[in-house]
């Protein structure tokens, strides 16, 4: 019997559509880039493990290990939901003093160092940045930015 499909073998499609629906948002750059900041606070406390007892270095490593990934994890998801927000977005009736490739650009570079370091004065930077992005867009819409509860949700 004749079977056409066996001549062919259909692949998986790969696609990534942005956001169809055209609902836009900093919240989740500013979630992760606060996620990053929170796991350079935890990685800096970390106290070294006593290297006399196996299992405080074990759970010593573990930590580390847990806070480094994670921190890598939400330093690449913000430079992602950045670059979607930052290439999709129309950006309709932006501030003229809003230097929008350059402050994306320089975002974008500062979630990269993130990754890569463990530095305090980076992730408050970055956060910031992400937060200036923020009041940027919500302008286009005419509504003031604000982010009341963002030290509650960053917490101790």
């Amino acid at each position: 019997m004749f079977n056409p499909i066996g001549w062919f073998k259909p692949e998986i499609a790969q696609a990534h559509c942005d956001v169809p629906c055209g609902i836009y948002d900093p919240f989740s750059a500013k979630i992760a880039a606060q996620t990053v900041q929170k796991m350079v606070l935890r990685i800096q406390a970390l106290a070294p493990a006593d290297q006399n007892d196996a299992a405080a270095r074990q759970d010593y490593v573990n930590k580390i290990a847990r806070y480094v990934t994670v921190k890598e994890e939400h330093a690449e998801i913000c430079k992602h939901e950045l670059s979607v927000l930052w290439a999709d977005y129309a950006w309709p009736n932006l501030r003229a003093d809003f230097d929008l490739h350059g402050t994306f650009n320089a975002a974008l570079k500062l979630a990269g160092r993130c990754k890569q370091t463990v530095d305090m004065a980076a992730c408050e930077e970055l956060v910031a940045s992400v937060d200036n992005i923020a009041a940027a867009f919500w302008a286009t819409k005419n509504v003031e930015y604000s982010d009341p509860n963002a030290a509650a949700r960053y917490g101790s």
